[in-house]
């Protein structure tokens, strides 16, 4: 039976890992080189991340270096940055691609916090519809005899302790990321 919840735990277990990649890509007014996790140029051919035809650093509170390993690729790194929804306009010298990020407004904060929380329910609604998969499977192996309702009941118990686990990590990653957000 551990199997079994194992394999929920690692599914909801994802569905929280999901959550902080998706809060990495979002900027919050320090430059974090995630944000360029989802964007891709072309490589001779392949989309590759930027990551893989650069080298990425942060020698600045609120700077993104960008320093080819290729001086051709710079053209096509700030295409991509361009047609991305970054929101930033790359400079470059020749060598080096700079991104600089404009402080934040009031305004902008609030709804990005409004954004994150709205990804954190989603992250609970995938948990809690893990939870409801668990709990018709144990049904499922009741009805068939495979297991009794004692022991039923008792790995009910742990589905739900597991999820409220999730819940709780889904909140307070959510708190920190809105508080790393407002803070100015």
């Amino acid at each position: 039976m551990n199997t079994i919840l194992k394999e929920f735990d690692n599914k909801m277990n994802k569905s929280v890992e999901s959550l902080n990649e998706e809060y990495g890509t979002i900027r919050a007014g320090r430059a974090n080189p995630n944000v360029l996790n989802k964007i891709t140029v072309d490589y001779y051919g392949q989309p590759s991340a930027i990551q893989a035809v650069a080298n990425v650093s942060v020698p600045e509170a609120r700077i993104i270096q960008i320093q080819p390993w290729e001086n051709n690729m710079i053209k096509e790194i700030e295409k991509a940055i361009n047609q991305s929804d970054l929101g930033i306009n790359p400079t470059n010298d020749g060598k080096i691609i700079r991104l600089i990020f404009p402080d934040l407004t009031e305004e902008r904060r609030k709804d990005l916090v409004k954004d994150i929380k709205k990804k954190a329910e989603n992250s609970k609604i995938a948990v809690r519809n893990i939870r409801r998969e668990a709990n018709d499977l144990l049904k499922k192996l009741n009805k068939s005899s495979e297991i009794s309702e004692d022991e039923q009941k008792v790995l009910e118990d742990d589905v739900q302790k597991m999820t409220d686990k999730y819940i709780e990590d889904i909140d307070k990653t959510y708190e920190l990321k809105a508080n790393e957000i407002m803070t100015v």
